[in-house]
């Protein structure tokens, strides 16, 4: 197929008609074939593909857990904070499946290249810094309303405003490290983040 205009920025409807030129259509029905097959496996096809993906979830869920196993006196001290743990880890989780399936979606389409990959990154980076500070203002005051303790506030609006950003980083940077590397992101992201 003829290579696409160089002048200027391609928009998404001229990558769109590139992709439809005739030289395309071959490779667009080949993809969606492949595509269509992971949807037509097998039981035990669809297993073998998941599982593996199943068990690092499992070994990064032990590895989070020993190290809230680490602060176990903090935490008997203070019962407030394992109230308040759960919260923090499922908006962190939240946050990078957000984030993780804008990604698949945008390799997918071939929207996020090696060309902006870069201000992509920057950009999820500021979304998840942006994010953390509104829900930890706002978890801080739920927790220092709450349990009458400003301090605790403090430290749990901080959890949050680096785990939220944490989590858009690693919701980016995964699908593209995963992409690269020739492995299903959409499979395989899901453990990590």
């Amino acid at each position: 197929p003829p290579p696409p205009p160089k002048k200027g920025k391609l928009s998404y409807k001229d990558q769109r008609d590139y992709d439809l030129l005739p030289g395309r259509i071959e490779e667009l029905l080949a993809q969606i074939a492949r595509d269509e097959a992971a949807l037509s496996d097998s039981v035990v096809e669809t297993v073998k593909g998941r599982v593996p993906w199943l068990a690092v979830n499992l070994c990064t869920a032990l590895l989070a857990s020993s190290v809230v196993g680490i602060f176990a006196p903090v935490i008997e001290v203070l019962v407030a904070l394992a109230v308040l743990m759960p919260v923090v880890a499922s908006m962190g989780g939240n946050a990078g499946t957000q984030t993780m399936a804008v990604t698949v979606r945008a390799l997918a389409t071939r929207e996020l290249t090696q060309r902006n990959a870069f201000r992509i990154i920057r950009r999820e980076f500021a979304v998840g810094v942006l994010n953390g500070l509104v829900m930890g203002l706002g978890v801080a005051a739920v927790a220092w309303a709450w349990f009458g303790l400003p301090v605790l506030g403090l430290v749990i609006g901080l959890a949050m405003l680096g785990t939220l950003t944490v989590a858009a980083l690693c919701g980016i940077v995964i699908p593209m490290m995963l992409n690269r590397a020739g492995v299903d992101p959409a499979l395989a992201s899901g453990p990590f983040v």
